[in-house]
């Protein structure tokens, strides 16, 4: 795993379009990954690989905003998950859970209390890493808005 840079926002996108096509992630603009590209967190073939080259396919990525505090409601920073994808040929290698572990540490090194996600799938991985369903009111206002409520996503929660 490493973080991702600038570079990497075409390949994030290509990554993310098949999921976009059936209808599991959000289409989001290029210029999104590359403006927030430091936001992900990928799974890279070559430095997965311990290659030491970095620049492989990357097999897998995750976005982490981080929102901060709210001294109105006296919770401390959150984060949010996003744009959670593993390639299609990773799917069932580990790929998801390693990058859910290592958006954990990140999480745990920002000292954020939270974590929140979005997902009109089941969420098996995220519950099986101690997300539970919550309502929008508890995550981060200004990510729970931008939620398309057409696409009937379920939001998950998990304290750190």
């Amino acid at each position: 795993m490493r973080s991702a840079r600038e570079e990497d926002a075409a390949a994030l996108v290509a990554l993310s379009q098949p999921f976009v096509r059936s209808g599991a992630l959000r289409e989001r603009p290029a210029s999104l990954y590359t403006a927030h590209a430091t936001d992900f967190l990928v799974a890279d073939a070559d430095a997965d690989a311990g290659v030491g080259v970095l620049g492989g396919p990357l097999e897998g990525c995750v976005g982490l905003r981080v929102h901060p505090a709210d001294p109105a409601t006296g919770r401390g920073p959150v984060g949010v998950l996003y744009n959670f994808c593993v390639a299609g040929h990773k799917q069932g290698r580990g790929v998801g859970a390693a990058l859910m572990r290592a958006a954990l540490a990140v999480a745990r090194a920002k000292s954020l209390s939270a974590l929140f996600t979005a997902t009109t799938g089941g969420g098996d991985l995220f519950l099986r890493y101690g997300f539970a369903p919550t309502a929008a009111r508890m995550a981060p206002p200004a990510w729970a808005n931008s939620l398309d409520p057409r696409r009937n996503a379920l939001i998950l929660a998990r304290s750190l």
